[in-house]
């Protein structure tokens, strides 16, 4: 056990998949909570989608750089361009 080492704050999720590479869950065990989850089947549709390789190439970096999933990267900038072709000028 760890005693009274605590868990970080993360600033990322880069950071944090980097603590618990190199950290057990059950040292720190004692600092969870129980989390209630639904998970809908709806919830996600798969398209499949071509994208340029070099394009691919780049998505990836940045989701990387930021932590993220390619998947959720690629949501969050298709989500942040519709609500900018969907505002008023």
């Amino acid at each position: 056990m760890t005693g009274n080492k605590k868990i970080p704050d993360f600033k990322n999720y880069e950071e944090m998949s980097e603590f618990w590479d190199t950290h057990s869950l059950a040292d720190y065990w004692d600092q969870t909570e129980p989390a209630k989850l639904e998970i809908s089947k709806n919830a996600r549709h798969h398209y499949l989608v071509s994208v340029d390789k070099e394009l691919l190439k780049r998505i990836q970096k940045m989701a990387n750089k930021r932590g993220l999933s390619t998947e959720i990267l690629v949501n969050l900038l298709i989500e942040q361009r519709l609500q900018e072709i969907d505002e008023p000028a």
